[in-house]
């Protein structure tokens, strides 16, 4: 199975399929969609209102990745449940922590 990142410069660009108003706050492992694609699959409290699952999300993945919050960017899919995110940082350190929440799952 593939990785739903790919590591940059100073960045790693993440692939996340998030569920709003999922009941908790939890990243729930790796999932391989129907075209081929791979994505983290994210579940938020958050209602997919204004932009509160969005923000929920960058606040749940930053925590867990262990970044300032600012450090984690939407750049894609804003109002789609796939997103895209660029998580800026120390990119070997952020793959190995990437790596732990996907296979602690």
């Amino acid at each position: 199975m593939s990785e739903p990142w790919i590591a940059g410069a100073g960045a790693v660009a993440l692939s996340v399929r998030l569920t709003p108003k999922g009941g908790r706050d939890a990243i729930d492992g790796v999932e391989t969609l129907s075209d081929g694609r791979c994505v983290l699959k994210a579940r938020v409290r958050a209602a997919p209102s204004e932009g509160e699952a969005n923000d929920a999300l960058c606040r749940m993945l930053a925590k867990a990745l262990g970044v300032p919050p600012r450090d984690v960017t939407l750049t894609a899919g804003a109002t789609s449940r796939i997103k895209r995110l660029m998580i800026a940082g120390h990119v070997p350190t952020l793959i190995a922590a990437l790596e732990k929440l996907a296979a602690s799952r």
